[in-house]
């Protein structure tokens, strides 16, 4: 069991940046793949980043590639996702997951066991 709690609740201007973090507790972080999903209101939620278990493979949606960087911190049962040049249509609520499939490409909510709370980042235009 994985549980995870997203911090980094933010207001930024258009162009600015910000970093989430997605701390895990529990045991085998290090065995699970890690995602964020973002939902802004009246949409589904959607995929935008994610990260082999070894740190190796990333994966990112076509509308953040180039501006947001997904890591982890195994030491630190710690995934992160740093956003720049955020422009206003970012503006949603985060969420960060955990996953234990070893497909290589994991953009899919089904694809996911664990999830957190979610965390809202709101960009000003």
């Amino acid at each position: 069991q994985v549980q995870l709690v997203e911090s980094g609740v933010g207001l930024v201007q258009a162009g600015g940046s910000l970093r989430l973090s997605c701390a895990a507790s529990g045991r085998g972080f290090s065995t699970v793949g890690m995602g964020w999903f973002r939902q802004a209101p009246g949409m589904e939620r959607g995929f935008v980043a994610s990260i082999a278990r070894n740190g190796a493979s990333k994966y990112y949606a076509d509308s953040v590639k180039g501006r947001f960087t997904i890591s982890r911190d195994d030491a630190k049962n710690t995934a992160y996702l740093q956003m720049n040049s955020l422009k206003p249509e970012d503006t949603a609520v985060y969420y960060c997951a955990a996953t234990r499939s070893w497909r290589t490409v994991v953009d899919r909510n089904h694809d996911y066991d664990y999830w957190g709370q979610g965390t809202q980042v709101t960009v000003s235009s």
